[in-house]
């Protein structure tokens, strides 16, 4: 069986050349996609005109307009990019039949066994990075016996270990400790670590078996680091992934964790890292086109009685119902706005969707105009059709819901889209004899009402709180007077007991006072009480109020 080999391909300004593409001109001109990041706005992608002026990615806005001030931005689509990417999938097919999307910028191929249809690894590597340039699109590949070593080289091949300012740079040092700092050797200060003899640049396509010494002088944030253990590793003078192969695996997973060893066992293919694609999901969507730009709600709302019978009638041919709706509006000024929500229960009728819809229409900006409108479910999930069935003393709201009323779930659908499905909770039985854990809230929205709650054997309070101390004599049987909340209490009558154990199994803190006896109290003031003496464990014994009936 032949070498697995892996065939990594990156993409450095796909956001920038993408947009470039639609442009078709400036191309000459600085050009970059600006992404918001809560209230700043950051250079996502960057063309290879504003990356030769010294841009960069992740630059706030403001300051790469003071670098350039020529500099030509668009706003960031960031679904618009994840539908690119999908796209050079597809084109990557007539590689290789085994091609899956890697991050947000990049391709993996499996190209065992067909690079010699293209006249070897390297007129393969060629003529890929030749027809993404048709396409005007910059594409850096490296090809390796793993995945990650195929990543490691499309990214950092050629590229030499870098590090951070640190507080050993001879200008943070003390003035009396200058002298000796100018005796260490460069990097001995921070600097870059030397080379290893016979090293140099690594080649972008490593021969097979020789994944070791093509990854050994990239720097150690090709093994896929986030930057924090790649800073601290720099720190140790460990700056080519090298250093870290010659080092005993036990101390690096405990300093730095066990990402660390698996990243390099990965890369150098002692742990498997396959290339999976993903079937393509069903997809469903609908898109309006208008003559003249748009931007009352009428007119909106009218585009919407188009598109949404459009989408249910897709949806029911799948056996689908949409769980989440997004409405994106293109704008005349090639920009987007687009609206979200989710329902309670899914659905395949418009009448059920378009209310939700109408209530959110307020959060578009029409701007100039709104030219294309696309309307799409996000989240599906299978809906069934469903017949009565069932005991003959079913209650009524059973019977509704097994019917397909929908009553509840729209109600829910039209509240959670102002607060939130998630703030919409309901109480589900559990399986405890501890009286605060017979019950669990559920999200509304995904769980279905509970029935046929367990009757517990005695009655239990309305209203149930944290046990509170009570002032009482230490003994098992209801005190004649206590004090609780500040207050004398006179007794009156009492119910019990009724003894509840604690889980053994668990260390609950509430309940390291042993086993609890309770009782139903009446007081001289009306109070109906829920008092319980615990016997004692890791805690002393004692009264307690744990709630107090209607």
């Amino acid at each position: 069986m032949p070498a697995r080999r892996i065939l990594s391909v990156w993409f450095p300004r796909l956001g920038a050349e993408r947009l470039l593409r639609r442009i078709g001109e400036g191309h000459d001109l600085p050009f970059a996609v600006v992404d918001q990041t809560g209230q700043t706005q950051i250079l996502s992608s960057l063309s290879a005109k504003a990356a030769a002026m010294g841009l960069r990615a992740d630059q706030p806005l403001r300051d790469a307009h003071a670098m350039c001030a020529g500099l030509v931005t668009r706003t960031r689509n960031a679904q618009a990019e994840a539908a690119f990417l999908q796209a050079l999938v597809r084109w990557a097919g007539h590689f290789s039949p085994w091609v899956a999307a890697q991050g947000e910028d990049g391709l993996a191929l499996d190209i065992t066994g067909c690079a010699h249809l293209f006249g070897g690894e390297a007129a393969l590597v060629e003529r890929l990075a030749q027809e993404a340039g048709a396409f005007g699109l910059t594409a850096c590949c490296g090809l390796a016996d793993t995945v990650g070593a195929a990543w490691a080289l499309a990214r950092y091949a050629g590229r030499a270990p870098g590090h951070e300012r640190s507080g050993d740079a001879i200008d943070q040092e003390a003035r009396a400790t200058r002298s000796r700092a100018a005796k260490r050797r460069h990097w001995e200060r921070g600097g870059t670590a030397p080379m290893a003899q016979g090293g140099g640049i690594a080649p972008r396509i490593a021969p097979p078996g020789q994944t070791h010494g093509a990854l050994a002088d990239l720097p150690v944030a090709a093994l896929r680091l986030d930057p924090e253990t790649v800073a601290q590793l720099g720190r140790l003078g460990l700056r080519r992934v090298g250093d870290l192969t010659g080092q005993p695996r036990a101390p690096l997973a405990r300093r730095f964790g066990r990402g660390l060893v698996m990243r390099l066992d990965q890369a150098l293919g002692a742990v498997p890292e396959p290339v999976s694609p993903q079937r393509e999901a069903p997809h469903f969507a609908t898109r309006l086109t208008l003559p003249e730009p748009i931007g009352m709600t009428e007119d909106i709302l009218a585009a919407l009685d188009r598109l949404l019978p459009r989408l249910c009638e897709r949806l029911r041919d799948r056996g689908q119902g949409a769980r989440r709706v997004r409405l994106q509006a293109w704008r005349v000024d090639d920009t987007v706005q687009s609206v979200e929500l989710g329902l309670a229960r899914a659905a395949q009728a418009p009448e059920r969707i378009r209310p939700l819809l109408a209530m959110k229409l307020e959060e578009i900006d029409a701007g100039f105009g709104i030219d294309i409108l696309r309307l799409e479910a996000v989240q599906t999930e299978p809906v069934h059709a469903r017949t009565v069935t069932g005991h003959v003393g079913a209650t009524e709201a059973a019977r509704a819901r097994m019917a397909g009323d929908t009553g509840l779930e729209d109600l829910m659908g039209r509240i959670g889209g102002r607060i939130g499905l998630e703030a919409i909770t309901r109480r589900h039985p559990a399986s405890s004899h501890i009286p605060e854990k017979t019950a669990q809230v559920l999200a509304a929205a995904w769980s279905e009402p509970a029935t046929g709650w367990p009757a517990p054997p005695v009655p239990r309070p309305l209203m149930m709180c944290r046990p509170e101390p009570v002032m009482a004599p230490d003994r098992p049987t209801p005190p004649d007077r206590f004090r609780w909340r500040g207050r004398a209490h006179d007794l009156i009558g009492a119910t019990g007991p009724e003894r509840i154990a604690p889980e053994w199994w668990l260390d609950e803190p509430d309940w390291r006072s042993g086993v609890r006896d309770y009782w139903q109290v009446t007081t001289a003031r009306g109070d109906r009480l829920w008092l319980f003496y615990a016997h004692g464990a890791a805690l002393s014994s004692g009264w307690f109020c744990h709630g107090r009936f209607a």
